[in-house]
């Protein structure tokens, strides 16, 4: 889960029937891999066209391939060996549970989280408390990990917007020009998308 980006992307792209093919980040191959899966691939985030920005996608074409590589989502999602994998953010976070808990298995949250310049992990509260929302809805018995990061999120829901616009990431977005991008994050529970993976490509199944 990369609230801030990949998931959100993700969730706005499959709702308008669009889908997205996760990919390594700064990969050469990338845009070899989008020609031979009849696909566009997405330009840099600053640049014009569709991208790593949720702005960007947001009048995306139905039945539109996209090659979204991403150094947090794609990167998760490429690593994920389970048959089901979801992706998840705060717009679909109510949904993509009921799904899930409807798998009757063992499930699996990631916060996708962040890493400093030095490759060190950097916290990202965002993505914290976005499982933690996920978790909320869920079904089940919950490991103690996963409700510390239920709790996260029910601490934070009353102030929600106020909390991730301080986070560091979403400090790093504004700045760069991109609070559409974190204001389009924030919207709670707005979706009942579930993106699913299916041969490569998350595509919309409810």
């Amino acid at each position: 889960m990369d609230v801030l980006s990949f998931s959100t992307c993700v969730d706005i792209a499959c709702s308008r029937d669009a889908q997205i093919l996760p990919y390594q980040y700064k990969d050469e191959t990338a845009e070899v891999f989008a020609r031979a899966n009849s696909a566009l691939l997405a330009v840099g985030r600053s640049g014009k066209g569709l991208s790593l920005s949720p702005q960007s996608l947001l009048t995306i074409e139905p039945n539109t391939r996209l090659v979204l590589p991403s150094p947090n989502g794609s990167t998760l999602t490429l690593a994920c060996k389970t048959p089901v994998v979801l992706s998840a953010c705060l717009r679909n976070a109510s949904a993509v549970a009921a799904y899930a808990s409807r798998q009757r298995t063992p499930i699996t949250v990631i916060a996708a989280g962040e890493q400093w310049d030095n490759g060190a992990l950097r916290p990202a509260t965002e993505d914290l408390i976005g499982a933690g929302a996920v978790i909320h809805f869920l079904t089940g018995d919950k490991s103690p990990e996963a409700t510390v990061a239920e709790l996260a999120f029910i601490g934070s829901k009353e102030n929600l917007s106020s909390i991730l616009v301080g986070c560091a990431s979403a400090i790093e977005l504004i700045e760069r020009g991109f609070a559409d991008d974190v204001q389009l994050a924030e919207d709670f529970n707005i979706s009942s998308c579930v993106p699913r993976l299916i041969n490569g490509a998350y595509v919309h199944i409810i």
